[in-house]
């Protein structure tokens, strides 16, 4: 314990304003992103919006996407006219897109929304990453940067577990004004407390500087080292974020939930009360809430066990665990394997994400670290893109409820009324349920034994693991080739 006082003494107050910051941020962004699945897809009747999952599919995915491409410019301009100022237009713009979220409820209008929002959200990361990276050294990066992991997790555990007691209690237009909330905090945490880090002075016009990053990220791609690397990370993070993408949705649709919640309640009603909705189930984001909190308690300890790990190794193996985690959670609807799913899957993104921003992190040439941090957001886009398309079409075709209910009804020459606003998503399956005389759990069972909806994680499993493969002949053959020809 002395010893890590005495490391956490090294960092500079800037250090940890930046990482609460980061910590509110990620309370709003999570505390929407993890319920965003549900609310685009969920029942109109619920005041949810009622989309298909190619809707939800293509607005999560390519939203996200450009917020993660955009750092490409958005880092470029920070480092010419300031971190400070750059906030100050991020929370803005962030603040009023959330609002903006909440309140419409066309496909279009949502989409314009999410994406102001995805505007504010890259103005924002490259500054809070290059923050980071200005204010530790390369003794205290590892530590740094899995406690700036350890933050985000905070958030992302406060933000979901708000989000699961306040839509129930109040409805869904609340975690939209949470999240503005938080994003209202940061504004003043800024303005009060954040001290500017020092940053390389120039008269170059921003949009000259913006070019000219540009240029300087297509001349770092020529490096072979770099891109393949960079396009390998695309199936890290395509499996990665069906965590929020996909699981959500199979969650509220295939797991008995209420398993947990009279396991709970035999242990503490209270608890289960806490923990459960009014109906007797568990949210799927306060399930999912688990990755977050190990990571809160165990990401010190993990980061400490892998400080000496080289980067790719640490990638290499958290992706396995990861792939696994998924796959354990979801082979059966036990909502007991699902936990353990999950606890796995924790495990490995410990190990590997911090690990990934570090050894960006490591090559960024002094000065540039918010242009090169932008530049690590490539394949984060790029997977964000394939998962939304994997999330929207392909969960849609071979694991929506919905979807394949619809194809049972067809094989049995059953007609009901198409879904709009008059009749639910709730109206459909009521009325289905009457027609094949099964209770809600019956008709869940039969048509998980009949059209296996697992099935579409074997196709994220199979991403990861050619992820996995990839990553070993990168390190065996390039990374080997690459010291062996740095020593002669």
């Amino acid at each position: 314990m002395a010893k890590f006082g005495k490391l956490f003494r090294q960092f500079p107050r800037t250090f940890w304003v930046a990482n609460t910051m980061e910590l509110f941020e990620r309370w709003a962004w999570y505390g929407l992103f993890m319920v965003l699945a549900l609310y685009l897809t969920g029942s109109t009747d619920e005041g949810a919006l009622g989309f298909t999952q190619a809707q939800k599919g293509t607005l999560m995915g390519t939203v996200t996407a450009i917020l993660y491409f955009l750092p490409l410019f958005t880092g470029a301009i920070a480092d010419r006219v300031g971190y400070k100022k750059v906030l100050v237009a991020a929370y803005l713009i962030l603040s009023s897109g959330y609002f903006m979220m909440g309140t419409f409820s066309s496909f279009s209008a949502v989409y314009l929304a999410f994406l102001w929002v995805a505007v504010g959200a890259a103005l924002f990361k490259p500054v809070i990453s290059a923050t980071i990276t200005k204010t530790t050294t390369k003794e205290t990066s590892s530590i740094g940067f899995g406690i700036f992991y350890m933050i985000v997790n905070i958030g992302g555990f406060v933000g979901p577990a708000f989000s699961a007691k306040l839509r129930e209690d109040y409805g869904w237009y609340i975690v939209f004004w949470m999240a503005a909330s938080a994003i209202a905090v940061n504004l003043i945490l800024l303005l009060l407390f954040y001290k500017e880090p020092e940053r390389e002075q120039s008269k170059i016009k921003v949009w000259d500087s913006v070019k000219t990053s540009v240029l300087n990220i297509i001349s770092a791609l020529k490096d072979v080292k770099l891109l393949v690397f960079l396009v390998i990370m695309i199936g890290f993070w395509t499996v990665f974020n069906q965590l929020y993408y996909t699981l959500p949705n199979f969650i509220d649709q295939w797991v008995d939930t209420n398993r947990l919640y009279l396991f709970l309640y035999d242990i503490s009603p209270a608890l289960a009360n806490f923990i459960g909705t009014k109906s007797g189930t568990v949210a799927p984001e306060m399930l999912l809430n688990m990755d977050a909190g190990l990571i809160i308690l165990l990401q010190i300890i993990i980061s400490s066990l892998v400080m000496k790990f080289r980067p790719v190794n640490a990638i290499l193996t958290g992706t396995v665990v990861n792939v696994l985690g998924l796959i354990l959670a979801v082979l059966t609807q036990n909502v007991f394997f699902l936990l353990l799913g999950i606890a796995v899957f924790a495990i490995g993104e410990m190990a590997s994400s911090p690990k990934y921003t570090e050894y960006v992190g490591r090559i960024a040439p002094k000065g540039k670290e918010a242009l090169y941090m932008g530049t690590s957001f490539l394949p984060v886009a790029m997977g964000n893109f394939f998962a939304g398309m994997l999330s929207g079409k392909v969960y849609g075709t071979m694991s929506d409820k919905t979807v394949l209910l619809q194809e049972e009804l067809t094989k049995r020459n059953i007609v009901l009324p198409k879904i709009d606003e008059n009749f639910t998503q709730n109206d459909f399956y009521t009325k289905a349920q009457e027609a094949l005389s099964m209770d809600s759990q019956q008709l869940t069972d039969f048509l998980w034994t009949n059209y296996e909806p697992q099935n579409v994680w074997f196709v994220f499993a199979a991403i990861g693991a050619f992820t996995v493969v990839a990553l070993f002949l990168y390190d065996t053959f390039l990374l080997k080739k690459a010291a062996v020809e740095n020593v002669k």
